[in-house]
């Protein structure tokens, strides 16, 4: 992987801090010069004055994608998987599910629509890559984005709201047929600066039959980055590589901030 070099602004300020300090400190007279050299020391030791991971690139977050090492068991690298669409996930939320009525019907509808698009967490702003997995009738979909900040912060409160606003709601195909939605809570690794997790399942029909969606939904947030992933299929979930690729994908995308190249072996720490 190509080393990318730190953004110049970034670099820059700290080196004009520290030049206007020699400048003074040499102005001074002795008995200043101990204050100086602490204030100096107390600037230098700043965050302000540390260089910031330079922005995700493409190339980085294409290597900060879990792979089928860090998987195990039997999950295979698809090539279609930014073609994947459930239909399950499609339908009209029923409004008349809601206490307190089309604002929390609004928040669930964003999370079908979101989940069938890819999209958990809206549009990157910046580099994004995507990679998907399957095994047996389950699919393992994993993406590395760069979001603005804000963007970013008010995805993650909105989906920690969803286990309350939308516990159970009725979404209506297009045929009329009514499908039960459940959302709870569904507990990460102490992975990066932010995490939340789902367990989402969509109880419907499907060629005539009844059948149940279970899905893993997982974001974690690191720096202005993030991963997500949805796992599982009409067999339920593996929560083992829930928990995996979010272990090993996160150290994965911090090697990526730190200019390393991740380790092809995941039991290689770095």
């Amino acid at each position: 992987m190509t080393h990318r070099p730190p953004r110049p602004l970034r670099v820059l300020a700290p080196a004009l801090a520290a030049g206007v300090l020699l400048t003074t400190a040499g102005c001074s007279d002795g008995e200043n010069s101990g204050a100086d050299r602490a204030d100096t020391t107390r600037i230098s030791s700043s965050p302000l004055a540390q260089a910031s991971p330079a922005p995700l690139t493409t190339a980085g977050a294409r290597a900060a994608l879990v792979t089928e090492a860090d998987l195990e068991d039997d999950w295979t690298q698809v090539k279609n998987a930014a073609t994947w669409r459930d239909s399950l996930l499609v339908g009209k939320v029923d409004v008349a599910d809601f206490i307190t009525g089309k604002a929390d019907a609004a928040d669930c509808q964003k999370l079908l629509d979101r989940l069938y698009s890819d999209d958990l967490l809206g549009k990157p702003s910046g580099a994004s890559a995507l990679t998907g997995f399957q095994q047996g009738d389950s699919r393992l979909l994993y993406q590395v984005a760069a979001y603005d900040r804000s963007g970013l912060d008010q995805s993650f409160d909105w989906l920690k709201s969803l286990p309350v606003k939308c516990d159970q709601f009725t979404a209506k195909d297009t045929s009329g047929a009514a499908r039960t939605v459940q959302v709870i809570e569904r507990s990460l690794p102490k992975e990066g600066d932010a995490r939340q997790g789902l367990r989402v399942t969509v109880q419907g029909t499907s060629g005539g039959a009844p059948t149940t969606l279970t899905l893993d939904v997982a974001a974690v947030r690191v720096g202005t980055d993030a991963i997500t992933l949805t796992n599982g299929g009409l067999d339920g979930v593996d929560g083992d590589t829930t928990e995996q690729a979010v272990k090993l994908g996160t150290a994965r995308l911090k090697d990526v901030q730190a200019g390393r190249t991740p380790s092809p072996d995941p039991g290689e720490v770095s």
